[in-house]
């Protein structure tokens, strides 16, 4: 048996997406979601190749972060989840028409490895990120749905913002509203 046939090419994309999760600290279930992998095989993957590396990895445990709240606590929040939006946008993570329906179809492999670029991306233009994997995978599925986010456009300079969907403030940028 070899290891390169296409019958096995699915089950290796998975299991490297796993292990790009498991480096980003993502908890069991959200990597359940997103590969398909069983709880355990999740557990076994981890301990096989994390478990022993010199560099500790922790694993969180508890629900995945569910407040949509959490990314207008404040204005440093506001601006690094509008450049985390933009790069997921980006990376096709945000459909032009939000919907249940395109929230339901966004865990699959294709997308998780978008999903890790475009957090990685992040990560690399903002080094000292404050939005977690996990409260970045929370908001690509809220932009997907548009329940209680949603990509907008500042009304004086069309910078990107992520704006609620009945928004109280007025959609202008922090650096519109410092500068008026």
């Amino acid at each position: 048996m070899r290891i390169s046939e296409d019958r096995y090419d699915r089950d290796r994309q998975r299991l490297e997406l796993a292990l790009r999760f498991l480096t980003h600290e993502a908890r069991t279930q959200t990597i359940r979601v997103w590969t398909g992998l069983s709880d355990d095989r999740i557990r076994k993957l981890y301990k096989s190749y994390l478990g022993r590396s010199a560099c500790y990895i922790p694993r969180h445990r508890g629900k995945s972060p569910h407040q949509a709240a959490y990314f207008m606590r404040s204005v440093r929040i506001q601006q690094e989840t509008a450049v985390l939006a933009g790069y997921f946008a980006l990376a096709g993570l945000v459909p032009a028409e939000p919907s249940a329906a395109a929230a339901a179809e966004l865990p699959d492999i294709a997308r998780g490895n978008a999903l890790c670029t475009a957090y990685e991306t992040y990560l690399v233009m903002v080094p000292t990120a404050a939005i977690s994997f996990e409260y970045g995978v929370f908001l690509a599925r809220c932009l997907a749905r548009g329940d209680l986010l949603r990509l907008g456009r500042c009304k004086e300079c069309g910078g990107i913002l992520v704006v609620e969907r009945l928004p109280i403030r007025e959609r202008r940028c922090r650096h519109c509203t410092a500068a008026g």
